[in-house]
């Protein structure tokens, strides 16, 4: 795989907005799987709606990927890691910053064909909330 096609990948990433999504084609292919702690998508249109509404909700956005690997296994796809911070506003404005990695299967033509974001979203996101945050964190400690 070549390796600019993983920076082109990480460009888009870097550089997604709302205004942006009509791109996604260019880097997730028709029956891309999308997988994160709150969704688990299949198709692109599914990939395009959830984030055409994640961007309604939040501003600011800026992803930032501090390191990437790739898998030294020949098969096709070629499987690469990045690890990123996700930060952004939500309409509160409290700012807030995901921490994280990507799995993401590339074609040889540069798109994905799957991209599943692992983060803890107990501990980077629901804990931070007013309410529940106390309740995980109590749980927390005690297991």
């Amino acid at each position: 795989m070549n390796a600019d096609l993983i920076d082109r990948y990480v460009e888009f990433w870097q550089a997604l907005s709302a205004d942006r999504l009509d791109s996604l084609s260019d880097f997730m292919t028709q029956d891309i799987h999308f997988s994160d702690p709150f969704n688990d998508l299949r198709g692109l249109a599914a990939v395009r709606e959830t984030f055409s509404s994640l961007y309604a909700k939040i501003h600011d956005v800026d992803v930032t990927v501090h390191d990437k690997a790739i898998s030294t296994a020949s098969s096709a796809p070629t499987v690469c890691y990045l690890r990123w911070t996700f930060a952004f506003s939500l309409k509160s404005g409290r700012r807030m910053s995901i921490e994280g990695v990507s799995e993401v299967h590339l074609e040889p033509d540069g798109r994905a064909s799957v991209h599943i974001d692992h983060w803890d979203a107990a501990g980077q996101m629901y804990e931070k909330f007013p309410l529940i945050g106390p309740v995980l964190r109590a749980i927390r400690k005690r297991i």
